[in-house]
């Protein structure tokens, strides 16, 4: 029986929660009385990411309830005390897709919920110092791997990722770095990497 990472919520979570990670600013606007179940075209490419990443986390997987809110900064994680929700913006991806193509979803995604991968998940091939951002950088670049995108999608996926940054870590050619480690650690070619970062370009 496959288990999911992603599952769908009936209700919106507890309103008293933490915002982890957000790609985007303006998370005060944020409603979570608008909650919504996510779109079938989001819940087929987030099958894509809980494939790759059930990969190397199972058996003990965070779980992290999929929303679509039209309030939502971009792209967030929010946790409280005994769950975690991952709540994207339609209007966002629509524009994200338009411009970048699924594989931007998919790297999004993995980004945000990168940061749960590593509160679960034995890392230790990951820098002890870095910041929980570089380090969610990171479990994008192995999911960008593990996922055998083709070098134009990852040069997309990496676009999108410099474009819509965490407001704490702007700076790409910073992010780069971590991208590239998780991506050939998790068995993608550094030279592939390479040669899709140096054609990446945020739109």
């Amino acid at each position: 029986m496959k288990t999911l990472l992603f599952i769908l919520a009936l209700f919106p979570l507890a309103a008293s929660a933490e915002i982890v990670c957000a790609l985007g600013t303006g998370t005060s606007a944020y409603k979570p009385s608008s909650d919504d179940r996510p779109s079938p075209d989001t819940m087929q490419i987030v099958r894509r990411v809980d494939a790759a990443f059930a990969s190397f986390c199972l058996p003990k997987c965070p779980q992290v309830a999929m929303l679509r809110n039209p309030t939502a900064a971009n792209v967030m994680l929010i946790v409280t005390k005994d769950d975690a929700k991952l709540v994207y913006s339609p209007q966002f991806f629509a524009g994200v897709y338009g411009k970048y193509g699924e594989s931007a979803i998919v790297a999004l995604i993995a980004h945000v919920y990168g940061h749960a991968i590593d509160e679960s998940t034995q890392s230790t091939w990951l820098p002890a110092n870095w910041n929980p951002e570089l380090r969610a950088d990171a479990w994008a670049g192995c999911e960008l791997a593990k996922t055998s995108l083709p070098p134009s999608g990852i040069a997309s996926a990496l676009g999108a990722m410099a474009a819509y940054p965490p407001p704490s870590q702007t700076v790409w050619s910073r992010r780069v770095p971590a991208v590239r480690l998780g991506f050939t650690h998790c068995g993608g070619a550094a030279a592939t990497f390479d040669g899709a970062s140096a054609g990446a370009k945020a739109k």
